[in-house]
C-alpha cells in the first residue's frame, strides 16, 4: 500500500497487459483492476489511452520521444540558421 501523497508508477507494458485482461480474458473492468491492484478508473483511463494510440489519435511513448527529439533538432537548426544569417550580414558589411 502506498502512503498518502505518493503515486504508484506503472510501466506502459504493465498497462497494456492489464487492459488486455478485459477483452482477451473476459474480465470486467472492476475485476481486472482488482487483479492488477489498481483502481477501475485507472484501468478505464488506460483503456481509453490505448484505444487512442491504436486509432492514431494519441502518440505512444516511442512516438512521443521521437517527436521530442525532432523538435529539439529543429530548434537547434533554427538557431544555427539565425547565427549564419547574422554572420553573413556582418561579413557583407565588412566587404563594402
Amino acid at each position: 500500500m502506498t502512503t498518502k501523497g505518493t503515486r504508484r508508477q506503472f510501466k506502459p507494458e504493465f498497462k497494456k497487459d492489464a487492459v488486455a485482461l478485459v477483452p482477451e480474458q473476459g474480465y470486467s473492468i472492476s475485476k481486472a483492476a482488482e487483479a492488477v491492484e489498481t483502481t477501475a478508473s485507472n484501468l478505464r483511463r488506460w483503456l481509453k489511452g490505448l484505444k487512442q494510440e491504436e486509432g492514431g489519435v494519441r502518440l505512444d511513448t516511442g512516438e512521443r520521444a521521437e517527436l521530442d527529439r525532432f523538435r529539439r533538432k529543429n530548434k537547434q537548426s533554427l538557431m544555427e540558421k539565425e547565427t549564419l544569417k547574422k554572420a553573413s550580414a556582418f561579413f557583407a558589411k565588412e566587404m563594402k
